[in-house]
């Protein structure tokens, strides 16, 4: 048998976390720029993916991929960190003040390789700028206006809503996370990570890291969205929200049930 026990399982988030901690400043932001391009790679084969069959379900069956390429290649997406690092924290295995170096590390890392994977799509989708036609750039600007001006219209009930979607969104991430130790084989890992993966996507919640992605990708694209537009109603609060769903529903509520006294 691979599977592994839900015990074990925290203890070696608990260590996962502390590792993360410890990393040198070049590692985060090198593993996390990485993370930030593959779920940008994620995002738009899940969108092409939808749009050629016309079925969105497969394009949420699809975007996993890069998830799993992050976990199996050991990189640093931020919102997973939001569970491990406070898991080390509560086992006394790290700090606060590492808590916190590496999550601002991990975001900043995850936010330059979206913005550049961003900019090479712009360079490819639009030709340069010549051609704003391709199915995919509208698909893009209609996901980021409905996760950007929809929000703004509503006001304060839009920023809970967003709020609401990305504690949802990160309560599933971060299972994804859990998931990738659940069995020691590589297949094994890889069909348990696809699971939560898959829920988030198809229930079309807010993952700040891919919004780092869609809502410069639009930007850039001349969707009639503002920066204060990205971050006022959707990064700021969809980053609050994932903290809380990986924080909380994942790292504190598995840490008190599984953990050995």
């Amino acid at each position: 048998m691979d599977n592994v026990k839900p015990s074990q399982i925290i203890a070696d988030l608990a260590e996962m976390g502390a590792y993360k901690s410890n990393l040198t400043v070049k590692n985060i932001l090198i593993r996390g720029f990485l993370s930030g391009a593959l779920l940008g790679f994620a995002t738009v084969l899940a969108f092409i993916t939808a749009n050629q069959t016309g079925i969105k379900m497969l394009g949420a069956l699809a975007f996993p991929v890069g998830f799993v390429m992050i976990i199996l290649l050991g990189l640093e997406l931020v919102t997973g960190n939001f569970a491990t690092v406070p898991m080390a924290l509560m086992d006394k295995q790290t700090s606060y003040s590492k808590l916190f170096y590496n999550w601002s590390l991990a975001f900043l890392g995850n936010f330059l390789g979206s913005v550049v994977f961003a900019g090479m799509c712009f360079i490819y989708m639009t030709k340069c700028g010549h051609s704003y036609d391709a199915p995919i750039v509208k698909k893009i600007i209609e996901v980021a206006s409905d996760k950007t001006l929809v929000y703004k219209e509503l006001g304060a009930t839009g920023t809970i809503v967003c709020f609401t979607k990305a504690v949802l969104c990160n309560w599933m991430v971060t299972l994804g996370v859990v998931m990738g130790l659940v069995s020691s084989s590589t297949v094994g890992k890889i069909v348990a990570i696809w699971l939560p993966i898959f829920t988030f996507f198809a229930l079309g919640l807010e993952h700040c890291v891919v919004n780092m992605f869609v809502i410069p990708s639009a930007i850039m694209f001349d969707a009639p969205i503002s920066i204060s537009d990205w971050w006022i109603w959707n990064q700021i609060p969809a980053t609050l929200g994932n903290i809380v769903g990986g924080f909380f529903f994942t790292g504190v509520l598995l840490h008190l049930t599984h953990s050995k006294k």
